[in-house]
């Protein structure tokens, strides 16, 4: 019965996905709606899994430099598979409030502030149990380390000095160690002390009718003698009678010098109806941390004004009326609510009847199976039928569970089923985080690529599966009908324009029932054999292609026709505007351009044919143009 029975405060599983992990809350307040139903209004934790990698690794970061600072080598003793666990129950806090159906509620949990005094290890002994040192904050995505802690050391304590014994002498400047503000020995009497205070107080009134800006904030007299009251002034009184050595005369014309009377105001008068109203607003969300007021609310005022203005604020009326309301309220919200255990079956339970070697890819019983926590009876899994459990490689369990995508097929016991939805991830490390230890197992994909990564359902790598294309018999019908339309010779060389299949499955049904009945047969192709193909490639050699002369003095430019410019085209270069490449901008020699090709076989044939008359030579040149 206590144990589903939750309260305001506690830290609880939520449930919004039956593949996911739980989600980690705290109860802020119970609400019951319209309709009957309970509302839990919660503060988000957010696990590893749930941030981006960028503030892993400040995290990360954070941890070591914590772990240098406490000189604790703890985390570094502990092995591989202990370091993987711990990373699941580190949390982080944050800001934000959210309202999640009380029904979604899945049990409870236990999250603390990490102590620097206890052993990380400690965590792992107990269940349900999960420690955080870092905020995060969802929107701006930072991560601000949490001011909780534990101020121990010579930067925060005193160093007290020996006692002196009784003849010892104590040799320190007493004058430089304190000042004197108050002599409760002096010649006055307490009567007349407080009728210096009534003095103060009526002075006090009298300056607040003077300043303008006060006779705006404390229109009525009533207000401003309330305020000339204050503390404030009590305290300037009593400084100005220690300053004149007690002697009231001199004091009551201190409280009054040559410019007018002196007014004191304390930040209850210095702050406005607005920043009031903006200070309230800040409490009710931050609570009495100051630091966050003063960046997101008041940036204006020192953090020394509203620590003060703070306990200031309390001895109000405003106050106390405030504290009343929220007494009422709380009065009428639940304190607490009863949520039965859920004893669905979750849609990621598998039936007793799947055989397993449909699972994970396994073909056949040939796996190793290690030894592994027996399941009740009647459980009826067979051993060493498929692979086995995904994180403890056990191969019986009296329930499983699909895990992961659906293709990939795999499968949790129910231990490891438990600790994927309570802690985020899987038992034994995988593959990228450490080497897994365990039995030699397949754990990778037919084609050698690794399942998973980070103890998450994310895969790195898709597997290859192999698939063929087949047409249908109307297809194949409608190529044959329709070539005049299709046109494949022409569009196996322009493979990126459309084809309007629409129009073509239309002229296929117009012209199927004028078609005969025995299909045309294609046009026999003659082929040659082999053995001749090569007979006649032996018999034909390729002619050897002349090698042009060397350039020089052996050409004479004065005896060729020009040459016909044509224009050129860079068909070789990979740019889209086609932009000439480095030989062709400085003629460099080596491979010569596509583009020059024809211009430099002419010269060179020219060379060559130096002997022939000059008239075969022009019919030639503009021939090969």
């Amino acid at each position: 019965m206590a144990a589903n029975m939750y309260r305001v405060g506690d830290y609880v599983y939520f449930e919004n996905s039956s593949s996911n992990p739980l989600l980690i809350r705290r109860i802020e307040e119970l609400n019951k709606t319209a309709n009957g139903n309970v509302e839990a209004k919660v503060v988000c934790f957010y696990r590893r899994r749930d941030i981006s990698s960028t503030l892993i690794a400040l995290a990360d970061k954070h941890a070591r430099e914590l772990e240098e600072e406490m000189e604790n080598s703890e985390m570094a003793d502990l092995p591989e598979k202990q370091k993987h666990q711990l990373r699941h129950r580190e949390l982080f806090l944050s800001r934000q409030l959210e309202s999640l159906p009380a029904t979604h509620i899945r049990g409870k949990c236990c999250v603390t502030l990490l102590n620097e005094t206890e052993a990380l290890k400690s965590y792992l002994d107990r269940e349900d149990a999960f420690f955080y040192s870092l905020v995060y904050d969802p929107q701006q995505k930072t991560l601000l380390a949490d001011k909780g802690e534990i101020r121990i050391g010579n930067k925060y304590q005193a160093d007290i000095t020996d006692l002196l014994n009784e003849d010892e002498a104590d040799g320190r400047d007493l004058a430089k160690l304190e000042e004197k503000v108050w002599d409760p020995n002096s010649s006055l009497t307490e009567k007349q002390i407080d009728q210096f205070l009534v003095v103060a107080r009526s002075v006090g009134t009298f300056a607040r009718a003077l300043d303008c800006s006060s006779s705006v904030r404390q229109p009525s007299l009533h207000m401003s003698a309330a305020a000339a009251s204050r503390d404030i002034t009590l305290f300037h009184a009593m400084d100005t009678l220690h300053a004149n050595s007690y002697d009231m005369t001199r004091a009551i014309a201190a409280l009054v010098p040559q410019g007018g009377p002196v007014l004191c105001r304390d930040e209850m008068e210095e702050w406005s109806a607005s920043e009031a109203n903006l200070f309230e607003e800040a409490l009710e969300k931050y609570g009495k941390d100051f630091t966050d007021i003063q960046q997101d609310f008041l940036p204006w005022k020192s953090l020394t004004s509203i620590i003060e203005y703070y306990y200031m604020w309390k001895t109000t009326d405003r106050y106390v009326q405030q504290k009343r309301l929220k007494a009422a309220e709380a009065e009428s919200k639940l304190k607490q609510v009863y949520i039965p255990n859920y004893n669905k079956p979750n849609p990621n339970q598998l039936s007793n009847s799947v055989k397993p070697a449909l699972l994970n890819g396994a073909a056949g019983s040939n796996v190793p199976v290690p030894p592994g926590p027996p399941g009740p009876p009647g459980s009826g899994q067979t051993p060493g039928l498929g692979r086995a459990c995904e994180s403890c490689y056990t191969s019986s369990s009296y329930q499983w569970y699909s895990w992961g995508p659906p293709n990939m097929q795999c499968r949790l016991c129910a231990s490891c089923w438990t600790y994927w939805k309570k802690y985020g991830g899987l038992k034994m490390p995988t593959r990228l985080d450490g080497e897994r230890p365990g039995p030699n197992r397949n754990t990778l994909s037919p084609h050698s690529l690794p399942l998973r990564h980070s103890g998450s359902p994310k895969f790195a790598v898709k597997t290859r599966q192999a698939f063929f294309l087949q047409t249908t018999g109307q297809t194949r019908l409608a190529r044959r009908l329709c070539e005049d339309i299709i046109r494949p010779r022409y569009l196996a060389r322009h493979p990126y324009l459309p084809v309007n299949t629409a129009a073509i499955k239309a002229e296929c049904a117009l012209r199927l029932p004028d078609r005969p009945n025995k299909p045309s047969q294609l046009k026999p192709v003659e082929r040659k054999p082999l053995e001749s193909v090569v007979r006649y490639l032996e018999a034909h050699p390729r002619p050897s292609k002349p090698n042009p002369p060397p350039r020089g003095s052996l050409i004479s430019t004065g005896c060729l026709t020009p040459i016909k410019s044509s224009p050129i085209l860079n068909n070789g270069s990979p740019t889209i505007l086609g932009k000439r490449s480095y030989e062709q901008h400085n003629g460099l020699d080596g491979t010569k351009s596509k583009a020059f090709t024809p211009q430099w076989d002419i010269m060179a044939k020219r060379v060559s044919d130096a002997g022939r008359p000059s008239a075969p030579l022009q019919d030639e040149i503009h021939e090969l143009d």
